[in-house]
Order: structure tokens, then sequence, then C-alpha cells
């Protein structure tokens, strides 16, 4: 008896075994069907940058910058390159980084006294003796790209001229900056004095992020004066492509003779947000007003896509 009882309890696993595994198959079969019936689209992630292509087969245009580099600064997707990594003078363009290093170690507010030492290139009319604010050199700096207002900010640094460009080349090489070197604060040319297309988009970029930075090198003229109100200086931005072409918001020019003609140039147009810098061009703002046109005019900006399951 306890025999037949073993077995007939082992008959009754043994079908509730089959059933569940039968059932569990045909809802496993079921629904794989199921999933191949289904199509799969494609949908915009908008949670995501949207990213700059092509519309078709485009003609680049040719320019005689020795040195180019164009980004896309939300999907960081390369508009534009030619020869973005070989170093060239930076010429004035340096006053990036000259601004950015001035409003990361002063107030803007910090009186500033002017020596009387003589400094070539542009300048924008210190006078030995004078006294002015770091805020007003930061505008003579970026908008009239003063030597002067240059040389008197790192005259300000606590160890003096030397720590200030220590200092340039200190931040450099904490933004990645590769190929770049700086050995004054003006741009004037040495040989130990280079930078690159694509290190000047990383640099501008950050510079960017503050807004004295972008308040400044978006200001078409302004009028400043000594702290006592009796010295006088007009300036006005140098970049002729700023207020003139559609978007366009700075950045800074640059040029020397060795240098010939730079120009970092920050456009924002319908939401779309690139950067772009030219080294060594025969007509910076000619080529630089081309390629904003080429870039707008022939890319489209598109969302990423997703795949979704959607049922018949």
């Amino acid at each position: 008896m306890t025999f037949f009882r073993y077995l007939k309890n082992k008959l009754f696993y043994f079908s509730m075994a089959s059933f569940i595994f039968v059932a569990s198959f045909a809802f496993y079969a079921s629904s794989f069907a199921k999933i191949r019936n289904r199509q799969i689209v494609y949908e915009p992630r908008y949670d995501l940058s949207p990213i700059p292509m092509l519309k078709g087969k485009v003609s680049f245009p040719v320019l005689s910058a020795w040195g180019v580099y164009a980004i896309d600064l939300d999907s960081r997707i390369s508009l534009f390159e030619k020869n973005s990594d070989i170093a060239f003078f930076p010429a004035s363009t340096t006053k990036i980084m000259t601004a950015l290093v001035a409003i990361e170690n002063y107030s803007t507010d910090e009186r500033v006294r002017i020596n009387g030492e003589y400094i070539p290139g542009q300048k924008m009319g210190l006078i030995a003796g004078e006294e002015i604010t770091v805020r007003d050199l930061l505008d003579g700096l970026l908008i009239f790209s003063g030597n002067d207002a240059a040389e008197a900010l790192a005259d300000h640094f606590p160890n003096g001229r030397d720590g200030f460009v220590y200092e340039m080349n200190r931040r450099a090489k904490a933004l990645g900056l590769k190929n770049t070197y700086f050995s004054n604060p003006s741009g004037l040319d040495e040989v130990n004095h280079f930078s690159t297309a694509r290190d000047l988009v990383i640099l501008t970029e950050f510079a960017l992020d503050n807004p004295i930075f972008s308040e400044i090198v978006s200001t078409e003229s302004k009028t400043v004066t000594s702290i006592d109100g009796t010295i006088v200086h007009r300036l006005t931005n140098l970049n002729e492509l700023l207020g003139e072409v559609d978007g366009v918001l700075g950045v800074k020019t640059g040029w020397t003779e060795n240098a010939r003609e730079n120009l970092v140039t920050y456009v924002n147009r319908n939401g779309r947000r690139v950067l772009i810098s030219l080294m060594g061009s025969q007509d910076r703002f000619g080529e630089t007003r081309e390629l904003i046109n080429f870039i707008f005019e022939n890319y489209k900006w598109v969302y990423p896509s997703a795949p979704v399951s959607v049922s018949p």
C-alpha cells in the first residue's frame, strides 16, 4: 500500500510539472510571435542635443588661413577643419587667456596704477600714473585689443608680469591645451609663443562661460575713464563682423606681420551655437563670413533617434 501511494504521488507531481512546462512554452511561443510581428520604428530622442549633418554632397570652402577649426558646441561635432593642431603665432587672440587669468585672479573693481614703460603695438592709450579699474582694463583689452591693457593687468599680478605669464601657461595646461604656450600677455610674436586653431576654440569655449568675458567680447563700443574721471578712453571693437553678421557675438581679433590675420568667432543663430577660429588668414573677416554662411546653408541639425517597438 505504501508503494502504491508513493507511485501515485510521483505521478501527480509529474503531471503538474508537465502542465506547467506546456503552459509556459505556449505563453513564450505566443509572446515571441507577437514580438516578431511588431514593427521597429525610430523616434527622436529630444533629451539629447541635435546633431549637425550635411544636407548632401557639398563643396567645402577654400580658405587662405593656415589653421581653421569650427565646432558645433552642443554636439561637440567638428564642422570644418584645416591644420587644426598645427601651432602658429596667435597674435592678440592671446588676450583671451590674458582676460581669463585676470578675471579669475582679480576683483573687477580693483585699482591698477599704470607705469610709464613703452609698450609696442595696439594701445588703448593708458597714461603713466593713471589709476583705472580692472574692469575698464578688461574692456580695453578685449574691445580695443590694447597691448598696454594686457601689460597693466600682468604687472598687477602678485608675482608681477612673470608670475602672470606663468599662470597663463598653468591654465593652458589645466584646460588641456596641448599645443599652446605663452611668453607674453599681449600676443607679440616670440619664438616660444604659439597656439593652434583647436586650442583657441577650447580656450574660448571655457572663457565664454564667464559672464564678464562674454559681455565684453559682444560689446561694439564703450567709453571708460580713469578713476578720477580726467582721462577718457573711447573703445571701438575691432571685430568687423560684430553687429554685421547675424548671430555673431564676438570674440577676438589678432594680427601681426608674421601671424597674419587671426580671428576667433562665436555664433549663436536660431539656437545653434558655433565657435570658429582662423589663424594665418589673408582675409579673416571675409573668410569667417564665408565659413559661417557655408555652415548654416549646408548643415541641418537633427535629433538622434532611438528604436521603439510598436504593435502593428
